[in-house]
């Protein structure tokens, strides 16, 4: 990354942190935009989505959603090679259009990812619930939204929580070694179910169908699931939180990331069509089971269908621990070190040189979670794929703000490969397609609007980032604008990228 040309170019070697090792592998990295896009909800959830829209509209709903993704991801691409620093869209947010810009697209980034790290530590507990409610069901405490909350299922979450906590302390390369081995025995595991049931007599095609739901629309059966893409594939974006510590090229991460979104969407896609075909969906999800995917499976494949389905709920929840861990603790990280939250995020582990305080602070509040249950816990992670969503739409409309046309000038201090024309395009499909799934998202009406109570959640969010911004502004003040892009980007931005309103003093 080039920095601003001149002599009055802003000098502030003696403010720079600490930066993180270089010790993340390719494939490393791919598995953890895979593992993280790719959870509990492929193995539990494939009914609900048939009932949404059918086996058809189910299938085509996540390809369509994927595809959406990959326009975001060229943006992200570009980004990544550009500004290879911990934080990611926070960065990119700083990079576009200012501090108080970024802080808010960190402040809502922060709590989506510390949420989903929950609700994974949750979900490994609700599978020892459902293949072992005798052992886990113990120790009744309370319920909570309807929910029955017992000791043991606490102790599960809890133990799981710790566990990653310490691996991601120990280092990148631990974690990053035991996310790839994860990714792939999931991937294994959803291909000898989808096998399974294609080489089943049961397997017959008059169990897909009708393609859509009786009396839906199929462009409004397809439109449901599409909504919940954010949500779905929220983990891709994780990507940009480790740029700084790849031991390869940074402009290799697009490819990384479209190879990740291209096997959740391929993986979202079998495992919804080996449910389907494994019984008539229509009559598995008019029934009342608590879940009909091992009901669907285990009727086809028997003891080796739950067996299977727990390998890859399992691997599946590992992953998505580990690699929220690793995206939350580096979002803290550059709020750190741009001082938007106390300076102590900035430090780094004396041996592992790994965001300890990030990690210890992500695990300490996600152990609080499961004393509140799981339903209440899913109001609020339901409204951190507004929180995604919001970092989606800084990083399409950066990109868009850098990229120019073909045609326009050379211009001294222009960045490599910004004169395109189709990547600016594209970066502005990104940011339409952000905001589309924003109102998708928080128009009533819409097939994906949050509840009340997920609404409520994020306004009370939202109000907590103000009070915080407000109560930390007098301090950011001891601050150039310059200082704080040393401190985010390692380096003066770019002279392309200082745009006037980016740079308010």
């Amino acid at each position: 990354m080039s920095g601003p040309s001149g002599p009055t170019a802003p000098n502030y070697e003696g403010d720079q942190p600490e930066r993180l090792q270089r010790t993340l592998k390719a494939h490393w990295v791919w598995a953890i935009a895979l593992g993280s896009a790719v959870g509990w909800g492929a193995f539990i959830l494939p009914t609900d989505w048939l009932a949404m829209g059918g086996p058809l509209g189910a299938i085509s709903g996540f390809m369509i959603g994927g595809a959406l993704m990959v326009l975001i991801a060229v943006s992200y691409g570009f980004l990544i090679k550009t500004f290879p620093v911990s934080g990611g869209e926070l960065a990119f947010a700083l990079v576009g259009f200012g501090r108080t810009h970024a802080f808010f697209c960190g402040w809502f980034l922060t709590l989506g990812y510390i949420c989903i790290v929950a609700l994974n530590a949750s979900a490994l507990a609700l599978l020892f619930r459902k293949i072992m409610p005798d052992v886990v069901q113990q120790g009744y405490l309370y319920t909570v939204a309807g929910w029955d909350v017992y000791l043991v299922e606490v102790l599960i979450s809890m133990t799981a929580l710790a566990v990653f906590a310490y691996l991601n302390i120990r280092g990148t390369a631990i974690s990053g070694r035991i996310q790839f081995i994860a990714c792939v025995i999931m991937l294994i595991a959803v291909a000898c179910i989808l096998v399974a049931v294609l080489a089943s007599p049961e397997a017959v095609f008059s169990n897909v169908t009708p393609a859509f739901p009786e009396g839906v629309n199929p462009i409004a059966a397809i439109a449901a699931i599409v909504a919940i893409a954010p949500w779905a594939f929220i983990g891709f974006d994780n990507v940009p939180q480790a740029a700084e510590e790849f031991d390869f090229p940074p402009s290799k991460a697009m490819k990384l990331i479209v190879l990740a979104l291209l096997a959740a969407a391929l993986l979202y896609g079998a495992m919804i069509a080996a449910v389907a075909m494994a019984a008539p969906w229509e009559a598995l999800v008019a029934g009342d089971s608590a879940w009909g995917t091992a009901d669907a499976l285990t009727g086809v494949m028997g003891g080796s269908g739950l067996l299977l389905l727990t390998i890859g709920i399992t691997m599946g929840v590992s992953t998505g621990l580990n690699g929220f861990y690793v995206a939350a603790s580096r979002v803290l990280l550059g709020m750190g070190r741009a001082q938007m939250v106390p300076k102590m995020f900035a430090r780094l582990h004396p041996k592992y040189k790994t965001p300890y305080v990030g990690i210890i602070f992500v695990g300490a509040i996600c152990l609080i979670s499961p004393w509140f249950g799981r339903a209440a816990l899913t109001w609020v992670v339901d409204m951190s794929a507004v929180g995604v969503t919001v970092a989606y739409l800084y990083t399409c409309l950066c990109a868009f703000r850098i990229f120019r046309t073909s045609k326009s000038p050379e211009l001294p201090g222009d960045l490599e490969g910004i004169h395109s024309t189709s990547k600016k395009v594209l970066s502005a499909l990104g940011a339409v397609t952000a905001l589309v799934f924003m109102a998708l998202l928080l128009i009533p009406g819409s097939p994906g609007v949050l509840g009340k109570e997920s609404m409520t959640a994020l306004a009370v969010w939202t109000l907590l980032g103000i009070v915080f911004f407000l109560v930390r502004r007098k301090h950011n003040k001891t601050l150039s604008n310059d200082q704080v892009d040393i401190l985010v980007l390692g380096a003066p931005r770019p002279e392309g990228t200082r745009f006037k309103s980016s740079v308010p003093r």
